[in-house]
């Protein structure tokens, strides 16, 4: 698995339709497989999933990822606390104007103009109406009442459009319509909880930090650095996020950040090469808490987990 999938956007009007595919460092273990392969039959049954997990679990990769598999065009939406029905279904959107000229009589000029409103779809109506997979980023950053609209979508399949609509109702859920829903359910700033009736139409999957070995291979992969140099990055990260010595929990990110500059910087992750350390320092050390520890306590753990991981047993003294 990576943190990132190639997207292609082609632009129709208010909706953009996205061509993904994985990228040329996508990593499938036995791990994310499982959750493909579960997620794919709940939304082969017409269920919407929904992944659910704290921030750098891959939660949007997989759901793209997953997405891919459907074999239909993908349309994106972002969780936004501004976020109104409107901005889901659509919205009248600016006016088309007529004008009749009768000089049937040559004497006599008549005319007569009329103004009609102008229906332009948003993303979910567009979704439902041709069968595409909708893929709801954070979904919760949205206010709930906006997204009571996915209540008749997910179980009626059906889409209830405005009465204004010229005198289209409803809308039909495509046969091929698919669902897919993300949310942090540890953020506490600008997020909702969600209505009980839309958590009872989707299958939730948690999803918590892959095991090592995946997230090694995917470090490695990102950042091209050589297994056994990822892996020992991997390892400092999994032993700090493990002490809980944090005020932000260090996640799969933060191993891609150290591995990447590292690989730019031609360096070999090592606790007597300064440069590195200093890295590690420096992504790291801004995660940490100083409840009950100073600042140089945190600062000499981090170090102790650089050496525990990047040096010999017995064979480093100390900084």
């Amino acid at each position: 698995m990576t943190t990132h999938n190639e997207v292609k956007a082609n632009t129709d009007h208010s909706s953009t339709i996205l061509d993904i595919q994985p990228g040329p460092g996508f990593i499938e273990t036995l791990a994310v497989h499982d959750l493909t392969t579960r997620a794919l039959a709940y939304l082969h049954a017409g269920y919407p999933v929904h992944f659910r997990g704290p921030a750098g679990t891959g939660k949007t990769t997989l759901a793209m990822h997953v997405a891919t598999q459907l074999g239909r065009p993908v349309m994106l939406i972002v969780g936004d606390e501004e976020f109104s029905t409107s901005d889901l279904i659509g919205g009248q959107n600016g006016y088309r104007y007529r004008r009749v000229v009768d000089r049937f009589i040559h004497s006599v000029l008549k005319y007569e103009e009329d103004a009609i409103q102008r229906w332009v779809d948003n993303r979910l109506t567009t979704a439902c109406r041709e069968g595409f997979t909708l893929v709801y980023d954070e979904f919760t950053r949205s206010r709930p009442e906006a997204n009571n609209v996915l209540l008749t979508v997910l179980e009626e399949r059906l889409l209830v459009l405005p009465t204004t609509v010229q005198g289209e109702s409803y809308v039909p859920v495509h046969p091929e319509f698919r669902a897919i829903f993300t949310s942090n359910p540890q953020e506490y700033a600008g997020v909702h909880t969600a209505q009980d009736a839309l958590n009872d139409r989707m299958v939730t999957i948690d999803m918590h930090y892959y095991d090592r070995e995946t997230e090694a291979a995917i470090v490695a992969a990102q950042s091209e650095l050589a297994w056994e140099h990822a892996v020992k990055i991997v390892d400092i990260v999994r032993d700090f996020r493990s002490s809980q010595a944090y005020t932000q929990i260090p996640t799969l990110r933060a191993c891609i950040m150290i591995a990447r500059v590292t690989a730019m910087q031609d360096l070999t992750p090592s606790a007597w090469n300064q440069q590195f350390v200093n890295i590690c320092l420096d992504i790291l050390e801004s995660k940490t808490t100083f409840v009950n520890q100073t600042r140089q306590q945190q600062r000499d753990m981090l170090i102790e987990l650089i050496e525990r991981h990047t040096t010999p047993r017995g064979a480093y003294d100390g900084l």
